[in-house]
């Protein structure tokens, strides 16, 4: 099952990783290095609307993001931004951030507004073969915490 957000975000070539309520996609946009999404799989709305498995099997997606994302990109901190402005179904943001610059799959990504808020505006779309490199780095990598 999946919803218009989803969609949005290229599922199903930006699937990083499925679980039952929830799915981790590439952004086609990155912000910083290793910039995804993680949405939930239903046509919820609204946050408070999710049951309690959804809420627990989010705990196990955030672990294993954060662990992979941590091993492929070494950030600092990890930013997540729910805002459903414009893609109204529930999901996150998560930015890793980190001062200075890393290299992911050949290509050097900056922290331009690091410590500050993330500046949404400058993230740069990957070329098609750039996102495909990227996106098998992540998977290769996927560290697995339950």
């Amino acid at each position: 099952m999946t919803n218009e957000t989803i969609t949005k975000f290229g599922y199903p070539r930006s699937m990083l990783r499925e679980y039952q309520y929830w799915v981790v996609l590439l952004r086609p946009a990155q912000f910083t290095a290793g910039n995804v999404i993680l949405a939930c799989k239903s046509e919820s709305t609204a946050l408070g609307s999710l049951g309690a498995s959804a809420f627990s099997e989010m705990s196990i997606a955030v672990n294993e993001i954060e662990a992979t994302l941590r091993k492929v990109v070494n950030y600092e901190k990890v930013n997540y931004l729910a805002l459903m402005m414009v893609d109204p179904h529930i999901h996150f943001h998560v930015i890793p951030r980190y001062c200075g610059t890393r290299v992911l799959a050949g290509t050097e990504f900056s922290d331009a507004s690091w410590p500050r808020p993330p500046d949404l505006s400058l993230a740069v779309s990957l070329a098609p073969q750039k996102f495909d490199e990227i996106a098998e780095i992540l998977k290769r990598d996927w560290v697995v915490t339950k």
